[in-house]
Formats: C-alpha cells, structure tokens, sequence
C-alpha cells in the first residue's frame, strides 16, 4: 500500500468496552491512554462508568474518546449493569479501571472470541510490584504461581464474553462481591481460553495490611458465590502445591514462610469475622417482636 493510501477505518466497533470505576483519578488517564494509544477511530466502544465517586475520575474519563454513565450508586455489578445497557456490540471486555491493558491485547483477545466453542476469555496476568513491601512481595510471587494452573477468569482484572457467554452469565445479581468469579464459575474449562499472547497489568496489594484486607473480601466473595451455587470448578488450593514450589525451587522457603504467616493471619481474621457476623444476625433476630418472628 502506498504512503498516499487512505486509512481505512471501521465501520464500526469490533468490540465493546465496561470500565467500572471508583474513585480512580490517580490512574484513570494512564490507563485508558494505553487502552487506546493505537486504536483507531470508532474501533472500540468504550463506557467508562464512574460509581459513588468522590474525586475526579469522570472529568478525566470525558478527556478521552469514551462515553461516560456516572452513577450515585456504589458497587461494581451496578456499574457493570448500567454500561451493558448502552453496549453497541459483541464481543464485551470488562475491565477494571486500575488495570492496564493494551490496544494490541484487545485487538487479540477480539480475535480469540472468534474460535468455535470459545464463550469468554482473558489474557495472561502480570503483576505491578513497584512499592510493594518486601514481605507482601514474597506472598504475592506465591500466590501468582498457586492461582496460575487455575485462575482463567478470575483475578486477572479483565475478562471478555462472546454473545453466548454474555447470556450465560448475565443478569448478574445485584449484590455479587466477585464478578470475575460469577464469571468464571459459569463457563466449564474447555469454553474459556487464557491467553498467552494478552497480558494485563495489575496492581496488587502494597502492605500485608491491605492485603489482608483483600483477603477478607475474597473469602465473603467466594461463600456469596457458594451460596448463588457457583462454585469454582477447578476447586480449592491446597497447602501440598507451597511445598512443590519449594522442592522445584520456583519459590524459596523464605517465600513460602512468608506466605503461610500471612495466610495464618488471614484464617485467624475470617474466623474472627464469621463470628462476629454470627452475633451481629443473633442480636438483629432478638430484636425483632416474637409475633413478626412467627
């Protein structure tokens, strides 16, 4: 083609984008700067929809060529639901707004959507350390290498739905904790695809503090989902896989001790948690008049 040539452009988008957003000002424009930094003019149909935000996230978000659908109402699956109603097409990627992901790996990702038999996919995660804690750092690089064998849809901070696994997955309900993991429980492992030529970049949690904190939502997240009957099909970890890491030397026994402290740290807190949930139900059904309890 010469250089005189015109650009084709689209004739319209190949794929729809959700980026449900709270208060993401400190990474909004980087991000979707990255997203788009080679796409081409009405290539993707991004919605941005800033929820229960506080800051300047929807004013960044109007810099760009996005549509913006902001909300009062917290709570990403809310988010999630406005944006799907004003998608122009299929295939769908959601994506949360502190990941980064790239034009090219979209554009792959659209591609893989192709395939027969594929209902969902999601790229190949890759972790932000920068200013990670040194102790946090080592129970991140286990985790990472636990989850890999079975993680697909969940935790990567991205995942993308054909029109068929859109239908299986939604309506979501309203108040699901772990999206990803209603996700990735609805596909059986030969519907999904992780792929390794996609990467996402994902910013995890920078103290065992915050990460504990993190912890806690997962566990609430996956006995939700538990209680929906969406399982996760691959099962639970077991503490046999840390040991196999050791004797591989994937891992070092300071990694691995790192990260059994602080999963220590996080039964401890769940149980803590659970029983207190348990007082709190106990005192709310003592309240209620024994007349309305019958």
């Amino acid at each position: 083609m010469g250089e005189d040539a015109a650009v084709v452009e689209p004739a319209g988008p190949v794929v729809s984008i959700v980026v449900p957003a709270h208060n993401e000002e400190a990474v909004i424009a980087a991000n979707l700067g990255h997203l788009l930094a080679s796409a081409r003019i009405g290539e993707f149909d991004v919605i941005v929809v800033p929820n229960a935000c506080v800051d300047r996230t929807a004013d960044i978000a109007r810099q760009f060529p996005v549509r913006v659908v902001e909300t009062d109402v917290p709570g990403k699956a809310h988010a999630i639901r406005l944006a799907d109603e004003v998608c122009r097409t299929f295939p769908r990627v959601y994506l949360d707004a502190d990941v980064r992901l790239s034009t090219e790996s979209v554009r792959s990702l659209v591609e893989v959507c192709l395939r027969p038999g594929v209902l969902a996919c999601a790229p190949t995660p890759t972790l932000d350390l920068d200013g990670v804690g040194a102790v946090v750092r080592r129970v991140h690089r286990v985790h990472d290498l636990l989850m890999a064998p079975t993680r697909a849809l969940a935790g990567v901070g991205v995942y993308v739905l054909t029109e068929e696994g859109h239908a299986r997955v939604f309506p979501m309900p309203a108040d699901v904790i772990s999206d990803d993991g209603w996700v990735h429980a609805s596909f059986a492992a030969h519907e999904r695809v992780v792929l390794v030529d996609a990467e996402s970049t994902v910013r995890p949690a920078r103290t065992v503090t915050a990460h504990l904190r993190r912890r806690l939502r997962v566990r609430r997240g996956n006995r939700q989902l538990a209680d929906f009957g969406r399982v996760n099909p691959e099962g639970q970890l077991r503490l046999g896989s840390i040991v196999t890491l050791v004797t591989q030397r994937r891992v070092g026994p300071l990694d691995a001790g790192c990260y059994l402290m602080v999963l220590a740290v996080d039964r401890v807190l769940t149980r803590v948690r659970r029983r207190q949930e348990t007082v709190w139900a106990s005192d709310a059904s003592s309240r209620v008049p024994a007349a309305a309890r019958d």
